[in-house]
C-alpha cells in the first residue's frame, strides 16, 4: 500500500530499519498471515532508556492497532512477553520487611526497649556495644527502616501486562484466541538465588495469540503426529532459553517462533516480526519455508539480523538477502 512521500510497500524477505509504528503502515493490506514478536519488556535495556512507562504502554497499543489492516482475515497476531514486569517507581510506597531469616543475631525490638527503659540515656552506639552488634542493627530494630532495595532507592513496581495486551488487541478489533506458557530453563539453576522478599523467581513467559475475524484454515497435518502430541495441543511449552546473548541482549530461542509459524501458517505465507532483534523469527520462517518481513528501530539489530539471515541463506545455497534502511 503506497503512501504519499513514502516508498513502495515493504516486500517480503527483507529487514527494515525504522519505527514499527510508521513502517507497518507501508505493508500491503491483508498480506500478513502471522505477526509474531516480542516487544521491549520495559526492564531498563539500553533501547528502552528514553521510554517512560506511559510511552511504553502507548507503543504497544499503537503497534497492535496498526496490525489490523495488514493481517489477513482469519490470521493471527502472536505476542511473547513476560507477564510480570519489574521496574523502579518513584511513586511507590517503601516496602518494609522484617527479614528474620537474614538476621545474624537473635535480637528483637522488645529486647532493646527493655534495656532502653533501664538506661534511657544510652544512644545507639552504647546499645550496640551492650548487645555486641552494629549501631545499624539497633537502628533497624528500633525504627523498622529495613526497606527492600535500600531506603534511598526507588521501590520496585510489579506489574501484570496480560490485561494491557488483551485490552489493546480487543480495542484494535482482535479477539484472544489462545495463550501458551513458555517455561524457560532456570538460568540461575547452578547458583544460589538471593532475595529479601517472598517474590518468586520468574521462569516463564506467555505467548498470547489474537485472531482477526475471518475464515481460519485448521490443518493439523502441518505438524507431525509427534509434534502435535508434544506441543501442538499442549498449553505449556518447555523450551530452553538462549544460552548466549553475546551479540544481542534480548534473544529468544528459535524453537519458540518456529512452533508458532508452523502451527498458524502455510508454506510461502508471510510472517512479520516488527521487533526483529537478532533475526530469530526470520530464521524460523526461512527454515519452515515461509517468507518474512522484519522491522527494528535499532540499526545494530538490523545489521545482526541481516547477517544471520545471509548466513542461513548461504548455508541453504540460496541467494543472499539484503537489508533496506529507512530513516523514520
Amino acid at each position: 500500500m503506497a503512501t504519499v512521500n513514502m516508498p513502495n510497500p515493504l516486500v517480503p524477505n527483507e529487514i527494515y530499519h525504522g519505527d514499527s509504528r510508521q513502517l507497518i503502515r507501508w505493508i500491503e493490506r491483508e498480506s500478513i498471515a502471522l505477526s509474531v514478536w516480542s516487544p521491549p519488556y520495559y526492564v531498563g535495556k539500553e533501547y528502552e532508556k528514553n521510554l517512560s512507562f506511559e510511552d511504553w504502554k502507548n507503543l504497544l497499543r499503537e503497534v497492535i492497532k496498526r496490525h489490523f489492516p495488514i493481517l489477513k482475515p482469519g490470521g493471527f497476531l502472536v505476542i511473547n512477553i513476560a507477564d510480570i514486569l519489574c521496574f523502579k517507581d518513584e511513586k511507590m510506597p517503601k516496602i518494609m520487611a522484617e527479614n528474620i531469616s537474614r538476621r545474624k543475631i537473635d535480637l528483637t525490638k522488645e529486647d532493646i526497649l527493655k534495656v532502653v527503659k533501664q538506661h534511657p540515656d544510652w544512644n545507639r552506639y552504647k546499645l550496640a556495644t551492650h548487645f555486641g552488634c552494629s549501631e545499624q542493627t539497633i537502628d533497624r530494630r528500633l525504627n523498622g527502616n529495613n526497606v527492600r532495595g535500600g531506603k534511598y532507592q526507588p521501590q520496585t513496581r510489579v506489574y501484570l501486562v496480560g490485561g494491557l495486551i488483551e485490552r489493546a488487541a480487543t480495542d484494535a478489533g482482535f479477539y484472544l484466541y489462545d495463550r501458551r506458557i513458555w517455561v524457560k530453563d532456570a538460568a540461575w539453576e547452578n547458583s544460589r538465588w538471593h532475595t529479601i522478599s517472598y517474590r518468586s523467581v520468574d521462569e516463564s513467559e506467555y505467548v498470547y495469540a489474537f485472531w482477526k475475524p475471518g475464515i481460519t484454515k485448521v490443518d493439523r497435518s502441518r505438524l507431525t503426529k509427534r509434534e502435535w502430541v508434544n506441543w501442538g495441543s499442549r498449553g505449556v511449552w518447555e523450551i530452553p532459553s538462549v544460552r548466549s546473548n553475546s551479540n544481542h541482549d534480548s534473544k529468544f530461542p528459535i524453537e519458540l517462533p518456529r512452533r508458532v509459524i508452523k502451527l498458524f501458517t502455510e508454506p510461502d505465507e508471510i510472517v512479520l516480526d516488527c521487533f526483529m532483534g537478532s533475526g530469530t523469527t526470520a530464521l524460523a520462517a526461512l527454515r519452515e519455508g515461509r517468507r518474512y518481513i522484519g522491522i527494528d528501530k535499532e540499526k545494530r539489530s538490523v545489521e545482526i539480523a541481516t547477517k544471520a539471515v545471509q548466513s542461513c541463506r548461504k548455508y541453504e545455497k540460496e541467494p543472499e538477502g539484503k537489508s533496506i534502511f529507512y530513516s523514520t
